[in-house]
């Protein structure tokens, strides 16, 4: 008020203060609240306040409240016990509350939760820097750990575009990229996402315009040969613009779980280092087992075995020619996240060779980049557990059972009218539909009447079970078949 502004400076900061100690304890009676017992209706604030991924802002699909989770089950509030089919989006490997985990969770909060790491560091995230550039195939001897896969992917893209511009070709900044693919959410990973049949094309006015091919049409030699060649021709045309071609190895993960031979990894490393461009892989999905070897990028013809209804597949020429190179195929850069931490934490990493980081360091450059939670001390010490909980666990074995298990209970659906084609890779069963799903609730309640956790979308049922929990019983995977083909029935 005018008369509040000439009584002068004293005055008018009595008045903020009174305003501030009046909204102060406003917020002192919310925090109350919040800290006390969440009533039995908390969903209802979920509800309200609270946004979920892929759903309406102001009429979102339905949530199930869940009161825990402990080795393969999720476990409700009205106390239904559903298998889980997904592993919380590929993550959760070992299941859930996995005594190894959380004793390194513990463990680790005795010490400390987190401490920046800008300028220092911490016995965790040193470990497990040194384990991941063990683990890695060939010369990925540089970890850069970030807060999740999107992140891992923004990072292995900065790092491609800082090496050119760096080493004087300022020019290739461009991506190559297969189409159906997928990379994350962030503005850099969505602008090589597929720009039509990805979950981004209406952000395609704003995001970095990259260059797209066809992906392989099938699992098979031949259709990794053909792909490569429309690679080749893109790098051929544009090879001063093209930083890195990146691609999901073996498994195109969101963008529609299609499988390609490992064949087309080796041609495209090939491809890559004729044209001077840099080979990016995306593992964020499948690295650490989940399709049977501990990296996509290591399949060979032995370990490469999927399984399809499509008769596509019955060329004889699935899998990779025996007399075939069968060492792993090494990126320049690969990006991890997912089950890195067996689903506890987020956490991503992005590993590189000595050729980038000397490239773009090697003169003194700095590369940009550092997330508030970088090497989290929780997340670093959780990721060593999981790892080391990998390793020691014969979870080749397991991935090979619960492919064997997958196959045996969803291959039945292929003979429904609704359904296009089942496939089975790892631990990762997939029953693709004609149409897309078209009341995903009405979907998502069937699969939860019948005792099972899945989270279908497009036109995909799929699953990918925590194949290295020990409580992964034979019947609970057969139950997730046997749900999928119930639901796809019931959609014909």
């Amino acid at each position: 008020p005018a008369a509040m502004l000439r009584a002068g400076p004293t005055a008018r900061n009595g008045l903020v203060r009174r305003r501030t100690s009046g909204v102060c304890a406003t917020r002192r009676a919310i925090a109350s609240r919040a800290t006390a017992a969440a009533p039995p209706d908390y969903a209802a604030w979920d509800r309200e306040y609270v946004l979920h991924p892929y759903t309406s802002m102001t009429d979102p699909l339905p949530t199930y409240p869940v009161r825990a989770a402990r080795g393969v089950h999720i476990e409700l509030e009205d106390g239904r016990r559903l298998v889980d089919g997904m592993s919380s989006w590929w993550a959760a490997v070992h299941g859930y509350a996995h005594p190894a985990l959380d004793d390194a969770v513990r463990k680790q909060l005795d010490s400390m939760s987190h401490v920046m790491f800008g300028g220092l560091t911490h016995r965790p995230a040193a470990e497990l820097g040194k384990l991941l550039a063990d683990l890695a195939p060939g010369d990925l001897d540089k970890v850069f750990l970030c807060d999740s896969g999107s992140v891992a992917v923004e990072v292995a893209m900065k790092m491609a575009v800082q090496f050119w511009h760096t080493v004087g070709r300022p020019s290739k900044s461009k991506f190559v990229s297969l189409r159906n693919g997928y990379h994350g959410d962030t503005f850099g990973a969505m602008s090589v996402c597929d720009p039509v049949n990805g979950m981004h094309s209406m952000f395609s006015g704003v995001l970095a315009k990259q260059i797209f091919v066809d992906g392989p049409e099938a699992a098979s030699d031949q259709a990794a040969i053909a792909c490569a060649s429309v690679v080749r021709a893109a790098l051929a045309a544009n090879s001063d613009d093209v930083a890195a071609v990146i691609l999901e190895p073996v498994v195109q993960g969101a963008g529609g779980m299609r499988f390609h031979s490992p064949l087309l990894l080796r041609e495209l490393r090939q491809a890559c280092d004729e044209h001077g461009v840099l080979l990016v892989f995306d593992e964020i999905a499948t690295g650490f087992g989940r399709t049977g070897a501990l990296f996509a990028c290591e399949h060979d013809s032995a370990t490469y075995q999927p399984r399809s209804t499509s008769r596509q597949l019955d060329d004889g020429e699935l899998r990779m020619s025996t007399s075939a190179d069968q060492s792993p195929v090494v990126p320049d850069i690969l990006c991890l996240g997912k089950a890195l931490t067996g689903g506890y934490m987020t956490m991503g990493a992005t590993l590189a060779n000595r050729r980038v980081c000397e490239g773009i360091s090697g003169t003194g450059g700095v590369f940009m980049h550092g997330p508030t939670f970088m090497g989290n001390p929780l997340s670093s010490a959780t990721a060593l557990a999981s790892l080391t909980l990998l390793n020691q666990s014969p979870w080749q074995a397991r991935v090979a059972r619960t492919a064997d298990l997958l196959w045996e209970s969803l291959a039945p659906a292929a003979e429904l009218d609704a359904v296009r084609e089942v496939r089975v890779l790892g631990a990762i069963g997939v029953c693709e539909l004609r149409e897309p799903v078209r009341d995903m609730a009405a979907v998502q309640d069937a699969f939860v009447q019948r005792g099972v956790w899945l989270r279908p979308f497009g036109k995909l049922l799929y699953s990918m079970p925590p194949f290295n929990c020990p409580d992964l019983e034979d019947d609970d995977v057969r139950r997730i078949g046997s749900a999928v083909c119930e639901v796809a029935a019931s959609l014909a």
